[in-house]
């Protein structure tokens, strides 16, 4: 019998986790380990904060449905004066000629899972949003409905208040060592004492791979770094999107301006545990160019700041990671999202808690994303990745 959870990681995931837990009824002792109650250099809190239901798997979009409903109703669940400054605004991702079929054969699957996403042909795309330069586009994929961003500082600060107000414990310390007995975790070693638990969830983002080595099981999550610039541009916001580009630069309204970034070339992204130093060189080499390119009101634009934080990349298919483990009786893993996790940390909380409770999953089915493909090397492989 589950009375004593310890989870590990007391971020976003941690904190939907240990708040679902109790919404699902779970009335023993929950402790969330987190070394930095600061959360300065968490993913989370300095994550782009965006949420899309263009995925090429199924379960994606069916995890970021959910976080869209439960986006909109975030008043209801915590407080009329809750409000996470969600705008569904939409993401367009443009494609080349190529890409046409598969893209449109993206959307009428996407669409088949519920998704409100459309296609639009060039001509389509420039009455929308006529400030883009579309010479070298085929399409643009664009949700309707159900895409957009938000403030992920605001709603992580609501969902760990109102766990911490039902009497989950907040322990600053960080988990680095497990008393495995009998094929149970039975004690986490936090700071210079243990830990008793009957359940263990691992929900420490990028730290998370390092601590299954720790028990000498496989989990191929790691921490690599990614910018976000902060800039001021002679464009109104008004009519923009979350826009991803052919480049593979990505850019959105922030505040009176804008932030984007672009992911730095796959020879030149290692490990980055400890490294919050941001790639300035892919403003000037990469980014600004791309989108003068394709944005020419934005050649000339004014950096104000720059910053870089963590994705926790899942290496074996950049999918995360939630089940129990297949060797380890009572221990949960929340991990490995791969730059998708705050969109889906109230599905996968939820995921969780349902585990935990009943045994099963009993809304969505997160099945697809367990720990079976890890240890198999089977990869279930996310396409849209960014």
């Amino acid at each position: 019998m589950t009375v004593r959870i310890v989870i590990i990681g007391g971020a976003i995931m941690g904190s939907f986790a240990a708040w679902s837990l109790l919404q699902a009824g779970f009335s023993g002792n929950i402790t969330v380990v987190e070394k930095d109650p600061t959360y300065r250099f968490c993913s989370t809190a300095l994550s782009a904060a965006g949420i899309r239901t263009q995925f090429g798997t199924p379960v994606n979009i069916a995890m970021s449905l959910y976080g869209v409903d439960f986006f909109r109703r975030v008043g209801q669940v915590f407080g009329t004066s809750a409000d996470i400054a969600y705008r569904e605004k939409g993401y367009l991702i443009l494609g080349g000629p190529a890409t046409v079929p598969a893209r449109r054969a993206a959307v009428d699957m996407q669409r088949a899972q519920g998704a409100d996403n459309i296609a639009l042909t060039p001509e389509e795309i420039a009455v929308r949003f006529p400030y883009l330069a579309l010479e070298d586009v085929g399409i643009g994929t664009f949700g309707a409905t159900g895409e957009g961003w938000f403030d992920a500082w605001s709603l992580l600060s609501l969902v760990r208040s109102a766990a911490k107000a039902q009497g989950v414990v907040y322990l600053t310390g960080e988990a680095t060592g497990f008393d495995l007995t009998g094929g149970r975790i039975s004690r986490v070693w936090v700071g210079d004492q243990w830990l008793d638990c009957d359940t263990c969830i691992l929900a420490a983002g990028a730290a998370s791979g390092a601590l299954m080595a720790q028990l000498e099981q496989p989990l191929p999550v790691s921490p690599r770094k990614r910018t976000v610039f902060s800039f001021r541009a002679p464009l109104k916001a008004d009519n923009f999107p979350m826009l991803f580009d052919t480049s593979g630069i990505w850019i959105r309204p922030e505040g009176n301006g804008f932030i984007g970034g672009v992911q730095p070339p796959e020879n030149c992204d290692p490990d980055a545990t400890g490294d919050f130093e941001p790639h300035h060189d892919l403003m000037e080499d990469v980014f600004w160019p791309a989108l003068a390119t394709r944005i020419p009101a934005m050649e000339e634009l004014r950096l104000e700041r720059s910053w870089a934080g963590h994705y926790e990349v899942n290496a074996l298919d950049h999918n995360g990671v939630i089940g129990f483990h297949d060797e380890i009786a009572n221990l949960v893993i929340c991990t490995g999202f791969s730059g998708h996790g705050v969109m889906h940390a109230p599905a996968a909380g939820r995921g969780v808690a349902e585990l935990v409770t009943e045994g099963r999953y009993t809304s969505l089915d997160l099945t697809p994303l367990g720990y079976h493909r890890i240890r198999s090397g089977t990869p279930l492989p996310e396409c849209m990745v960014y």
